[in-house]
This record gives structure tokens, C-alpha cells and sequence, in this order.
């Protein structure tokens, strides 16, 4: 164990002039390295008319040209990739747009990284040897799982691989170990607290703090969480692009997600222009990889959207702060004109007494929108009035918050579909 709340004390909390001197001697040194071992970013340098002497500031990171999504089915699977293949040791994916999985590959370094930087986050939220860590991530192909099972472990945290779903395994490895925090997707959360509750075996548990990520979800989905379980609650941000969880992390401020900077170059731009926005102003993360090997990425779209959190953090820690994921440009939907997007939906539902954990948004038509609400079971003991008071304060207050009158419609607890993984919340019906 290391230095109290700190990993790594000394780089959490690096003065700002060394840890910018930090990153532009790596951002120069990976831009380098691409140029030279990926033909594909070579290329677009070239087109681009910027070599790697051209890096002199952090500021012409501007100069290189975005990756996107596109960029990693060319040459499919191995056109990004930055060193022989016998280098790799492990593979994984996340879902493409067309229908091949985006393959992100990993050197022994790389798996290293990865884990050192989720050691800092679990220490730094209070986790430590001693604690039970419930690992309900996907284990196989997507990077959740593993990459918080080698962090726990390089902290010694004693970890339960438990993988998602049957809710009642879940439950009794709980109880069986002693577990002190679970990490899981915000949507799968909020079920297991509810069966939690509606159960009454609270007490007979341990925990402590809950990891949630994977998802975007709303600060009312939190404090929900938080109340049903009497746990803390911390928001995880990370992409299989990059290595996977950790990227982002919370402090005990639970203020914004500090991004380690150490490896990770961000920029947030206008989605539509591509520009920087000011710091504080909403708009597209772009990562760019310092530390990578296998598969190093430059200027990155990750298509999420947030801003960066300009005031230094009450935890001493100097890496930047992003707040939440405020959803994702790719999650936006327009009804009538104007852009929706289901977090503001689900930070209305959260907030409203009488509402169960559950939802679901069904896009009808380009100009109206159904709204599937779970409330709890105590609305439907037969008062009619309850269950209209209630629909028309969702009705308006969705309304409020969207500028746009949808449709609602409740329904009783376990009537929608449960997500164990990452939640599927909008259905498009314009597109069948």
C-alpha cells in the first residue's frame, strides 16, 4: 500500500508546468513513433502536410489530423497496429457500425498501464488491501472487466470475478464474501439495489462504494443508488480505444472525472466544426494516447460529449477535470426540431418520487415519442388518481426539461427488459 488516498502521489499531483513539459515530450515522442511504424498514420500526416518536427507545443496537437471510428477497419484488423505481432498479448473489442468488432490490441506494457492507472483510482476513492471487490463487468472480449480485476489486484484487493447477470448469484457472493464494492453498469446498479431494498437484506451486506460505467447516466441515477444502498458512488470513464476503464475517474469530491494526463492528451471540440471550445463550454472529448504501444491512437473522436472543469479540485490532485458524459453526439435523437438526448430524460425520471429504476424511450414517429416509466408497486392499488397525478407531473416536467410533450406511459416494476450489460434505452421504431 502506498502513500494513504494516493497511488502515486508524486504524478496525481505533479505541478501543472512539469506535467504539460511531461505531456508534450510524450505527445512528440508518439507522434513520432506512429509516423514511423504506422503506415496508415503516415499517410494521413503526410496529406495533412505535418511531420513530427512540427510538434512543438501542446497547442499543435491541432495541427494532426482526427482518428475516427472509420480509420480502424482500414486495413482490418491490423492497420493501426504499431509493433510486430508477436508483441501482443491479448486482444479486445468493442461493437462497429459495421458489423465487424473494433480490434484494440495490447503489449504486456500496455496491460501494465492499464492497471496502474486503475490502482490510482481505486485508492484514491478508499480502496484498499483488505477491501472485497465485485467485479460484474462482462469478462471475454470487451476491456471492463479485466483491465479493474488487474488494478484490484496490483493494490491487493481481493477480487470476486462474477461477470453480469443472475442477480441471485450475485447477491449471495455478497453476502458469501463480505464484498465492499461492485463494479457495474449504472443501469444493472439500479436493479440490484432495487432487489436489495425490496428484499430487506441491506444489513447482511458490506458495501461500501459502487464503480458504475459504461454507460452515461445522470447525477439524480447516482444519488438514487446512493440512497437505496447507502453506499458511494463513482463515476468511471473509459473506452476499449484507450485501454479501457480508467481514463477518467473520480475523486472523493465526486466532482468531475480527473483524466490522467500523464497518458492522455484531451481536447473537447464542436462536434460539428471539429474547433476547440473554451474550457467549460460542452462539446466532443478527442483523446490522443501518450503511453500506448500496440495501438496507439492519435487525436481520437470518441463522439462523447462533456466539458472540462476549468477550477483546481478540493483532493490536490492537478490532472484536469471532465464532468460527466452528458450522452453521446450518436445518442442525440430530434423530435419536432430539437435535440434530445436520454440523459436529460433519465435526470427528470430520477428525480421524481414514485419512479422505479426502470425505462425505456420508443421513437414513433420524427415528430412525437413514447416514454415506458416503471413505478413503484405501491401506485397501483387500485386509486386511479395516483397513477394519473403522477403520469401528468413526468408528463410536465419532461416537458420542462425537453421543451417537447411526450407520451408516458406506466407501467408496473419488471415490465421492461433488464439490462445486465450496457442498457439499450431507446428503441427506433422510424427505423424498422
Amino acid at each position: 500500500m502506498k502513500d494513504g488516498s494516493f497511488w502515486n502521489k508524486k504524478v496525481e499531483c505533479l505541478p501543472e508546468k512539469e506535467l504539460r513539459k511531461l505531456q508534450l515530450e510524450r505527445l512528440q515522442k508518439i507522434v513520432s513513433y506512429v509516423y514511423e511504424r504506422v503506415p496508415h498514420y503516415r499517410k494521413k500526416f503526410e496529406e495533412a502536410g505535418v511531420k513530427p518536427e512540427d510538434i512543438k507545443s501542446l497547442e499543435d496537437v491541432r495541427k494532426l489530423p482526427f482518428t475516427t471510428k472509420e480509420d480502424l477497419f482500414v486495413d482490418y484488423p491490423y492497420g493501426l497496429l504499431a509493433v510486430p505481432k508477436e508483441e501482443i498479448v491479448r486482444v479486445h473489442t468493442s461493437s462497429g457500425t459495421t458489423g465487424k468488432p473494433k480490434a484494440i490490441f495490447f503489449t504486456k506494457n500496455d496491460i501494465e498501464l492499464g492497471a496502474e492507472l486503475i490502482a490510482r483510482c481505486l485508492v484514491m476513492t478508499g480502496t484498499t488491501r483488505g477491501d472485497v471487490l465485485q467485479n460484474s463487468m462482462t469478462y471475454g472480449l470487451f476491456t471492463g472487466a479485466f483491465v479493474m480485476h488487474y488494478g484490484a489486484e496490483k493494490v491487493g484487493v481481493f477480487v470476486v470475478p462474477a461477470g453480469p447477470g443472475n442477480t441471485e448469484r450475485q447477491l449471495e457472493l455478497m453476502q458469501l464474501f463480505g464484498t465492499t464494492c461492485v463494479h457495474m453498469t449504472p443501469s444493472y446498479a439500479l436493479y440490484v439495489a432495487s432487489l436489495i431494498a425490496e428484499r430487506g437484506i441491506r444489513d447482511r451486506l458490506n458495501l461500501k462504494r459502487a464503480y458504475l460505467g459504461a454507460e452515461p447516466y445522470s447525477e439524480e441515477t447516482r444519488r438514487k443508488i446512493e440512497e437505496m444502498l447507502g453506499i458511494d458512488v463513482y463515476n468511471c470513464y473509459g473506452l476499449s480505444e484507450m485501454g479501457g476503464p480508467g481514463v477518467g475517474f473520480e475523486c472523493p469530491a465526486k466532482d468531475g472525472l480527473h483524466i490522467w494526463e500523464d497518458a492522455y492528451l484531451i481536447e473537447v471540440v464542436n462536434p460539428q466544426t471539429g474547433e476547440p471550445v473554451e474550457d467549460g463550454e460542452v462539446g466532443e472529448l478527442v483523446i490522443t494516447s501518450l503511453c500506448r504501444e500496440a495501438m496507439p491512437l492519435i487525436r481520437y473522436r470518441t463522439r462523447d460529449l462533456t466539458r472540462v472543469i476549468p477550477e483546481p479540485c478540493s483532493c490536490g490532485r492537478t490532472h484536469k477535470r471532465i464532468s460527466r458524459m452528458l450522452g453521446r453526439a450518436d445518442d442525440m435523437f430530434i423530435v419536432k426540431g430539437v435535440n434530445i438526448f436520454p440523459q436529460q430524460i433519465e435526470s427528470v425520471l430520477m428525480g421524481i418520487k414514485g419512479v422505479a429504476q426502470n425505462y425505456q424511450i420508443v421513437l414513433e414517429g420524427y415528430n412525437d415519442f413514447l416514454v415506458r416509466v416503471e413505478i413503484e408497486k405501491e401506485f397501483f392499488d387500485g386509486r386511479i388518481e395516483r397513477l394519473l397525478q403522477l403520469k401528468e407531473e413526468i408528463t410536465e416536467k419532461l416537458r420542462d426539461e425537453i421543451q417537447v410533450r411526450p407520451k408516458v406511459e406506466l407501467v408496473e416494476p419488471g415490465t421492461l427488459p433488464v439490462s445486465e450489460g450496457k442498457a439499450k434505452r431507446v428503441i427506433d421504431k422510424r427505423k424498422l
